[in-house]
């Protein structure tokens, strides 16, 4: 099955992902396909439910420097049932944008460093404790995991001012919103 992205306004990117019980070929195959999608459209990352599949599930690409000293996604990283905690004290304000939303840019305000636990592809479990960009990144996937999208987290003032722009959007992928086929095991 081919992936399709999902785009705000379809009722997948409001829902809170299910947990993934066993890691098998079915779910190695989306993150396979997954990996080709964030890839293709050059993102920092991509959860599952932005294609299609409520798991919980996402891709991050961590930002590394070229040589040019350009900033670019890394490989991509896997993140299976993540938990996050221990968010940091001190925060940040970045501009975030989204491939479910596009052509949206804001600033966010988010910890400058998290803890997550979370599965690899092959099973095992992992602990970090990340900063900066990569934690940025992680908290923005996990969010759409839970149903959440960075224009959630906006102040009113840009919320405001990003509404017309954002229903627009909304308008513009509907019927391809009615189009996209759920993810189910084969």
């Amino acid at each position: 099955m081919s992936l399709e992205f999902t785009y705000i306004g379809h009722s997948i990117l409001r829902k809170k992902a299910a947990r993934i019980e066993h890691i098998d070929q079915p779910i190695l195959d989306l993150i396979k396909q997954m990996k080709e999608k964030v890839a293709e459209r050059k993102g920092l990352g991509l959860a599952a439910p932005q294609v299609g599949a409520s798991l919980a599930l996402f891709i991050a690409c961590f930002p590394e420097e070229d040589e040019q000293g350009r900033m670019r996604p890394g490989p991509p990283c896997v993140f299976i049932n993540p938990t996050l905690s221990e968010p940091s004290n001190e925060e940040w304000s970045a501009e975030e944008g989204c491939l479910s939303v596009p052509k949206v840019f804001a600033h966010i305000s988010r910890p400058t460093g998290i803890t997550i636990t979370y599965q690899d592809e092959h099973g095992k479990t992992h602990t970090e404790r990340l900063k900066g960009w990569p934690a940025r990144v992680v908290m923005h996937e996990n969010d759409h995991i839970n149903g959440v999208l960075f224009i959630d987290r906006l102040d009113s003032k840009t919320k405001k001012r990003l509404h017309k722009e954002v229903e627009h959007i909304k308008k513009h992928y509907r019927s391809h919103n009615e189009q996209v086929k759920i993810w189910e095991k084969i």
